[in-house]
């Protein structure tokens, strides 16, 4: 056997595609392969242990040849099994006499693989089942740039083999085959014979441990009531399988065990981030509050208590992701430390996703436990989020090789004039007000709950109210929208964006500016019909596949639906989209699609690198449910 030869994406070191590949996953190991089960042959491909590479090939051949596949059959989100025909060692009949299934399942600490050769032939077949295994041990931020790392050792123990590199380390058992290692690959092999009318089956197993992770499994059961979905098919199929995916990414940190929340999303984000957690676990909070409180004292754990400027530290602030080890992305200018802290919007939303959970029946002994850290977030959004004192948040990159933008659209042409122009730095985005307008009165909803003061938050949020409705309004002939954000000279940057959805239901407009939003929302120019657009076709900088620039992203759909909804407005085009695009998609919603028009595409076409699944994404179905009252949540 031999492995993949070289191809264009090995040379050029372009980003990996995912769309046409499959996952099976269970936090924090996910193992990506092609529909017929082989992995190698596409370079996200690989069994990983959270962000490591433990094996970068799987090839399995029967008689000298990997047979013929038909089907692939996803038996649950951490196991898929692929039948293949063995028309090669078969008779001459019309009918096939042979098949393999090859059924793949991953752990939370490894993965077993299971070949299973049937006949319906009247004679035994005696043949060969091969197995190669290679492994690179490339680190995920490697993976993601289009590069291999270097071929792994393995070490053999009769029916075993072992590799690793540093802390990580793997090991393989394979009962009753020959284990033997060629070049740099592992060769298992299975002298079989299959009987008349009968089967046999081969398999083997890998265990994988890292000393190192700041992640794991998470303990027990989901943490969330299952709802009883009516009506309509798509919404129960898309909630189904939501739920599934949202299950397989519950995840723990060693830093604060027996505490779940959701991994952003696979396969780049399989860890803890701030936004996208406290996001997920509030879309979920119909289901229970549960995850909500749990992720909070994850969070709360973390919170900021010094100024580091290198991992953008500060006193109150919500972390934006943690890491094993330094994130340096190649080409880019990027390194993130394994904690940063780089995120303008994850600390008011920390405040939000309190106040709501405690609405949800939080126990008040839980919330009142995070008072203090409530406080720190508060001040924080005061002290330091506030950068220049002008009662608006913004942020700056300190370091030169930070995240450029900070806010939920985070790429560095997320914010940009109608022109196509890039904004500059400091930039104070819109949502981001509403959220710390949110914050601080619902912050003082909780203080005087619990009989503390919450005046200063109240008067401090009429300041930035008051500077809002000031600042970043823009006439135009269709009617006035907020700008996407302030620039670093305090021009409200004209661009039309998604952004405009998560001011609604915040309190932050009053009610005929939130007639004007609605009406820009439900527009051609951002509803796409397949979601909504994060950027207006009217701007010069729209691009059907642009990451923030024209793409739809599921999650930011559903926070303009809830939005709607709450201001009293018909949210039902927009769920109408996100139905037929969870239909289009196997109701496993990606990261973001394509912002095609629905008139135009008959179904939206994938943004080829999207996660898939993703927790906020996933989570997003439980929105489209509860303000379609389709269901009992």
């Amino acid at each position: 056997m031999t492995g993949p030869s070289p191809s264009l994406w090995e040379s050029m070191h372009l980003q990996p595609l995912l769309h046409d590949q499959h996952v099976i996953l269970r936090a924090p190991v996910q193992a990506w392969q092609a529909p017929d089960g082989t992995i190698g042959t596409a370079p996200i491909h690989g069994l990983y242990l959270g962000d490591t590479r433990v094996l970068s090939e799987v090839q399995v051949e029967i008689g000298g040849a990997p047979g013929e596949h038909v089907a692939m059959l996803e038996d649950a989100v951490d196991r898929a099994s692929f039948v293949h025909l063995l028309r090669h060692l078969d008779d001459t009949d019309a009918d096939p006499h042979l098949r393999a299934v090859h059924t793949r399942a991953v752990t939370a600490d490894g993965a077993w693989e299971r070949v299973r050769v049937a006949s319906a032939l009247r004679s035994n077949l005696v043949t060969t089942i091969t197995v190669l295994l290679r492994s690179d041990l490339a680190a995920m931020d490697l993976v993601k740039s289009g590069r291999r790392g270097e071929a792994a050792s393995f070490t053999l123990d009769g029916g075993s083999a072992t590799w690793g590199r540093g802390l990580v380390q793997a090991r393989l058992v394979a009962d009753e085959a020959r284990v033997s290692v060629d070049s740099d690959a592992l060769v298992l092999t299975w002298e079989v014979t299959v009987p008349a009318g009968g089967e046999v089956e081969v398999g083997w197993a890998v265990s994988m441990s890292d000393s190192l992770a700041v992640v794991g499994a998470a303990a027990g059961s989901a943490p969330w009531r299952v709802p009883a979905v009516a009506g309509d098919d798509r919404m129960r199929r898309w909630v189904t399988r939501a739920l599934d995916d949202l299950d397989a990414l519950r995840l723990e940190s060693t830093a604060v065990p027996g505490e779940q929340f959701l991994a952003a999303g696979s396969p780049w984000f399989f860890t803890l981030f701030g936004r996208d957690s406290i996001w997920a676990a509030r879309m979920l909070l119909p289901l229970g509050p549960e995850l909500a409180g749990s992720t909070l004292r994850v969070l709360a754990r973390l919170q900021g208590t010094a100024s580091v400027p290198e991992t953008a530290e500060q006193p109150g602030k919500i972390m934006h992701e943690l890491r094993r080890d330094t994130l340096e992305i190649p080409g880019e200018a990027i390194a993130l430390p394994p904690l940063y802290y780089g995120t303008v919007d994850a600390t008011p939303l920390w405040a939000c996703l309190l106040h709501d959970a405690w609405r949800a029946g939080m126990p008040e002994g839980e919330v009142a436990a995070l008072l203090p850290n409530l406080e720190a977030a508060l001040a924080w959004m005061r002290d330091f989020g506030d950068s220049d004192g002008d009662g608006l948040l913004e942020y700056v990159d300190e370091t030169g090789h930070g995240l450029s933008n900070q806010g939920w659209k985070d790429s560095g042409d997320s914010v940009q004039w109608r022109d196509g122009t890039l904004a500059t730095g400091p930039i104070a985005l819109c949502e981001v007000q509403a959220y710390a307008y949110e914050a601080a009165m619902h912050g003082a909803d909780l203080l005087e709950h619990f009989g503390r003061d919450g005046t200063p938050w109240r008067s401090w949020a009429a300041r930035l109210r008051e500077r809002f409705h000031a600042r970043f309004w823009i006439d135009d002939p269709a009617g006035a929208y907020p700008a996407i954000a302030l620039d670093a000279d305090k021009r409200p940057v004209d661009s039309v964006t998604s952004n405009l959805g998560h001011l609604l239901g915040t309190g932050l407009l009053d009610a005929s500016q939130a007639e004007l939003v609605a009406r820009r929302l439900l527009s051609p120019e951002l509803d796409s019909g397949f979601g909504l657009r994060t950027l207006s076709t009217d701007a010069a900088g729209y691009w059907p596949l642009g990451y923030h620039r024209g793409s739809v992203w599921t999650h930011d759909t559903a926070i303009a639906i809830h939005g709607l909804a709450a201001e009293g407005f018909d949210a039902g085009p927009l769920v109408e989209g996100l139905l037929a695009a969870a239909s289009a998609f196997d109701y496993r919603m990606p990261e973001l699609h394509a912002g095609d028009p629905a008139a135009w595409a008959s179904r939206p076409v994938p943004y080829p690198a999207a996660c898939r699944p993703q927790a906020w994404s996933a989570a997003a179905a439980i929105v489209c449910l509860e303000v379609a009252g389709g269901g009992a949540v």
